[in-house]
Formats: C-alpha cells, sequence, structure tokens
C-alpha cells in the first residue's frame, strides 16, 4: 500500500470515528450495581445505569407476603443458600416493578447486582449468563412487563436459559420477572379444544402445556391483586406524607382520593403515587 493511499484511508477511518456514537462505560461491579443488557449482532454489552429512585420496601404497602417471600428468596441466593427464580404477576400498577427497584436499594449493600434485559433482547440472555458465569458478583437478571404473542419465538431462549440446557443457569444468576399475564404467553379458546377427560383426569393438549412450561420454570410465584378501598386509602396516605410531610393528609384528601380511584376504575399502589403527585402539587402552587 502506498503511502498516498494509507493517508487517505487514515483520514476516512477518523471521519467515520466522528459520526460514530461513543461506547458506554464499562461496567465496574465493584462500584455499580445495575446495568442493562443491550444485544447486538455480535452478542451484547452492559451499559451501566444509576438506580432509578430511592424506594424502599417500606415504602410498598398492602404486598407484605410478597415482600417477604422475595426478600427472604433473594437473600437466601446472597448468602450462597437453594433460592428460585421469580415470577411476579397480576394487575397492573400493583407494586411489582416497584419492588424488584425496592429490593435493589435495600440489598445492594449486601452484594446484589441487577441487570434489566428488555424483552427484544432475550435473544442474547444466553451469552449474558455465560458472561456473568464464575463471576465473584450475584446476579439478579430483571425482564420488566414480559409477555410474548403466540408467534414469538424469543420465550425459548428464557426457556432454555432457566432449565434447558445441560449445564443450567450458575449458580451467581437468578431471574425475576414481571408480567401481566401468569403464564406469560396470550390463551385462547381454541387451545383448550385438545384437552381431555381421561378417567376422570383432565389432561391438557399440547398448546397449553407449552404455555404453561415457561412459567412452571420459575419455582416462586408471587400474584399481585387490586387494592382494596383501606389498602389504597393506606398507600395514598404513605405517598402524600412523603411528598408534603404528613399535614397534608387529611380528610379532604381521604375524600379525594376515593374520588379519584372511583374515575380511573382503579385501586393500586400507582394509582396513589400518582394522586398524591398531583394532590401536593396542585395545593404547592397555591
Amino acid at each position: 500500500m502506498d503511502e498516498d493511499l494509507a493517508q487517505r484511508l487514515g483520514r476516512l477511518l477518523d471521519r467515520v470515528e466522528r459520526w460514530l456514537p461513543e461506547q458506554p462505560p464499562a461496567v465496574d461491579w465493584r462500584h455499580d450495581v445495575a446495568a442493562l443488557w443491550q444485544s447486538h449482532p455480535l452478542g451484547g454489552q452492559l451499559v451501566p445505569v444509576q438506580p432509578r429512585d430511592a424506594v424502599t420496601l417500606d415504602d410498598l404497602l398492602g404486598v407484605e407476603r410478597q415482600k417477604a417471600a422475595l426478600l427472604d428468596n433473594t437473600r437466601a441466593f446472597l448468602q450462597g443458600y437453594p433460592a428460585n427464580h421469580a415470577l411476579l404477576w397480576g394487575a397492573r400498577g400493583s407494586g411489582k416493578s416497584s419492588m424488584v427497584r425496592a429490593l435493589l436499594n435495600t440489598l445492594s449493600g449486601e452484594g446484589l447486582r441487577l441487570i434489566q434485559v428488555d424483552r427484544h433482547d432475550l435473544v442474547a440472555l444466553p451469552v449474558l449468563v455465560q458472561r456473568l458465569r464464575g463471576q465473584p458478583q450475584r446476579f439478579v437478571v430483571y425482564c420488566d412487563d414480559l409477555s410474548f404473542e403466540g408467534s414469538d419465538d424469543a420465550y425459548k431462549a428464557l426457556k432454555s436459559v432457566l432449565d434447558g440446557t445441560l449445564t443450567g443457569p450458575p449458580d451467581n444468576v437468578l431471574l425475576y420477572a414481571t408480567s401481566n399475564r401468569r403464564h406469560l404467553l396470550p390463551e385462547s379458546m381454541s387451545d383448550n379444544q385438545a384437552t381431555q377427560l381421561v378417567d376422570g383426569e383432565l389432561h391438557h393438549g399440547d398448546a397449553v402445556e407449552e404455555k404453561i412450561s415457561l412459567s412452571d420454570r420459575f419455582g416462586l410465584w408471587l400474584a399481585f391483586h387490586p387494592f382494596d378501598q383501606q389498602a389504597f386509602l393506606e398507600t395514598c396516605q404513605h405517598w402524600v406524607a412523603h411528598l408534603g410531610g404528613e399535614a397534608a393528609w387529611s380528610e379532604a384528601a381521604r375524600g379525594e382520593a376515593i374520588r379519584y380511584a372511583t374515575l380511573r376504575g382503579v385501586r393500586s399502589g400507582r394509582a396513589a403515587w400518582q394522586f398524591a403527585c398531583q394532590w401536593v402539587g396542585s395545593r404547592s402552587i397555591r
């Protein structure tokens, strides 16, 4: 290669590099406690992120049983004892995602590291799990709002990592997922057409078995249900006091919280937080 051609190629590469996006900083698990997994054709990369908020498990009301079960499971995992992959499923806005974030804020000092994986990046999940194998830290790989369409094959990668390979996931990795669906896949009436009653026993068809098999790989199921009015009002009071002080909660606030839930047709932790923001914010500007 002559010198003139080499110089032209060098200038061309300089121009290309200026157009390329900056590479994210490398994850340092000694200091970083959370990261996002982003897949690409060559595998994927981990991008460190700061925790979204400082919500703690004490901030989550009306889900005491679920908190205790997930906290015990995660602490057992961090201390090297047997633990289960966990599926948090149920009503929208009931605290599933908030509980995982609060778990990180509570247990990061005990060694918990959290990696969030988007559903569209699950194809490269085996690559991520293999990369984490042998690391000294202990990781919860987290899939938020997880669900699949009937023709979506991405769930096969998740099934394989959970319990479908010869080696299985490493001892330092657990998978936690949140979903509005218990079985993660859509269920239709036609799925039940192959169900048979044999000697008094119900035998599901292949379609149903396939859909159940994914959620069955999660050993810990935690169900989240809509709040009753008492739990909703207690949560509203907590967040109103958190944002505006104890004096911000009053009989007027209570009555408006009931009206807020009635108009929206839902009582949930998310709705309680949204009401608190509206109530405290509107009174702060007056």
